[in-house]
């Protein structure tokens, strides 16, 4: 490497390094660190960016390689897995989004090309920042972490059509005549794929994956043969990518191609943000700032009511609601890189690149503080929210009256909550089911359970409980501020009820003790501890634990026979 690429590509690591640990401690995405650092390394500020064609190049590797984990991460059988709540909220929001902003983008008086990329851009969501703040608050196992993963699958799936579309377009931006060899040297492709697929990457794979550095060395081979080949044929490097990591998504090897990928992929997409922030142009920031500010606006708000909209004619909870519509209170990284496809057929300036992009870091930044706050947030203005949750709806149906005796009221039916109604339906004790999911309400009102749709969050709905006669009270929900609602609701009507109540921080079960709670669960304690008794019984007996094994397959079969729900998809 030339040392003057070298030394300078150490600064802009270094400019990196610092800004980005500055947003970190500020708990923001560290994308926005790469892109501002872009800022400072480009001619805006130290202008110290003058291997720019070379860096260029590192970036759209690292462009590819995101593609590449994108398509290796999308087994085509998980489209059925996403559920007819993510599919139509997914579907929903980004065609409402790209059809109202389109018109927003007009307004401001862009071109009717520049306007429907822009809208486009504006319909996708972050899976990167979502997933990160979701597993951060625990919440990936809830309801609408269930739900919001899933339309975000729904939303790659929209992402790799439109990719390929953009493929079929020229250097000049014009669209190529559909001929009849355009259209076979497409399928002819895509077959070529797909039998290479069934019939000779499974044995190849088997064989190279005796050795891991050789699986890696084979996988990076892959990706860069099939995106050329691809690009040989006047279709994109990106869409090539996508459609090779997708031949291997069915491989039993994808989890550790993905993982050992995933570092050299962050390293050069970290160039591809600050690329893209040296790249920004602040000439016209005054006579775009009314429409960056708009349309920023749009993303942090718009977007929430539009899925918040689709949720609850949809029959969920005004809760669940607004949770999942701030998922999508941003854009997206392929946001970023439509844009750039889009430039590079010729059908966009640098100039709209700009002006995305400081959308992005607006609501990357907004939108993070709006989910780490979210529950606080929905606290707040729950009130005002009562026009986004549909009455009359299936679930109203199941009708509660306040005179009803229940011996026991469950909060939740999740996992946890499965294993309880079992043991209460051996017990014989009448009880009663709360849970903010219809269709699971649905089902068990069909199978004559007495349940009440409700989010425990709601004070309305904890008046509404006959919690006189209860004499225990089970949450299954692991949030502490819901948990505390309970507790406290149900001292001042029945001080001598059972509270028992889940928890996964010691912090948090102390708190919930010193509130009043008679036993906190801890499922991973729990889990522990079952585990230590099955080995004080059964030694070191093999035959011992393969009749556990036995009882816990036909456990684990019942469980996905009753709990059937296509949103347990992860990525």
């Amino acid at each position: 490497m030339n040392p003057e690429i070298f030394t300078e590509l150490s600064i802009i690591l270094l400019i990196t390094l610092v800004i980005t640990g500055i947003i970190k401690i500020l708990r923001q995405p560290a994308i926005i660190g790469y892109i501002i650092s872009g800022i400072f390394a480009g001619p805006f500020v130290f202008n110290i960016i003058s291997s720019h064609d070379t860096l260029y190049a590192f970036s759209q590797i690292g462009v590819a390689l995101l593609l590449f984990l994108v398509g290796l991460n999308l087994n085509p059988k998980v489209i059925k897995d996403v559920g007819k709540i993510s599919l139509v909220a997914g579907l929903g929001q980004v065609i409402f989004t790209t059809t109202i902003g389109f018109f927003i983008i007009r307004y401001f008086g862009f071109d009717n090309v520049t306007s429907l990329y822009m809208a486009i851009a504006l319909a996708f969501s972050s899976t990167i920042i979502i997933m990160k703040l979701l597993s951060d608050k625990h919440d990936l196992e809830t309801l609408y972490g269930k739900i919001s993963i899933g339309f975000l699958i729904v939303q790659d799936f929209i992402a790799i059509f439109i990719l390929l579309v953009i493929s079929t377009l020229n250097s000049t931006g014009e669209v190529l005549s559909f001929t009849i060899g355009t259209i076979l040297k497409g399928l002819g492709s895509l077959s070529i794929l797909f039998l290479l697929t069934i019939y000779i990457l499974p044995s190849l794979t088997n064989k190279i994956a005796k050795s891991q550095e050789y699986l890696l060395l084979f996988s990076i081979t892959w990706c860069f043969i099939i995106a050329s080949a691809f690009n040989y044929l006047n279709f994109s490097i990106e869409a090539g990518a996508l459609l090779a990591g997708i031949t291997l998504s069915m491989s039993p090897y994808h989890f550790e191609i993905s993982s050992r990928l995933r570092p050299l992929r962050d390293f050069f997409l970290i160039l591809f943000f600050i690329i893209l922030g040296s790249e920004m142009v602040f000439s016209n920031v005054i006579q775009n700032l009314p429409a960056i500010i708009i349309l920023s606006l749009f993303v942090l708000i718009g977007n929430p009511l539009i899925v918040m909209i689709i949720m609850g004619t949809l029959g969920y909870t005004k809760r669940n609601g607004f949770l999942c519509g701030l998922t999508v209170a941003q854009i997206s990284e392929f946001s970023l890189i439509l844009i750039t496809l889009g430039i590079s057929v010729g059908h966009l300036d640098k100039e709209v690149l700009s002006v995305v992009t400081k959308i992005g870091l607006i609501t990357f930044a907004g939108s993070t503080y709006l989910i780490i706050y979210s529950n606080k947030i929905y606290s707040k203005i729950s009130k005002y929210l009562q026009i986004f949750e549909r009455k009359g709806s299936k679930v109203d149906e199941h009708k509660y009256h306040e005179n009803d005796d229940h011996d026991i009221i469950l909060f939740g039916y999740n996992r946890i909550g499965l294993d309880i109604m079992e043991s209460l339906r051996k017990i014989k004790k009448k009880f009663l089911i709360i849970d903010y999911d219809p269709e699971i309400i649905n089902r068990l009102s069909k199978e004559g359970y007495d349940c009440r749709y409700g989010d425990a969050n709601d004070s309305e709905l904890l008046n509404e409980l006959n919690f006189s006669k209860a004499k225990m009270i089970i949450s299954t929900i692991p949030l502490v501020e819901t948990n505390l609602l309970i507790i406290n609701k149900i001292k001042e009507t029945n001080k001598k009820t059972i509270i028992s109540v889940v928890a996964h921080e010691i912090e948090d079960a102390e708190l919930l003790y010193e509130q009043g709670a008679t036993y906190v669960i801890m499922p991973h304690f729990l889990g522990g501890q079952h585990f230590s008794t099955m080995i004080e019984r059964n030694k070191l007996k093999m035959n011992k634990f393969l009749e556990e094994k036995i009882k816990h397959l036909e456990h684990l079969n019942k469980r996905k026979r009753i709990n059937s729900r296509p949103l347990h998809h992860h990525r």
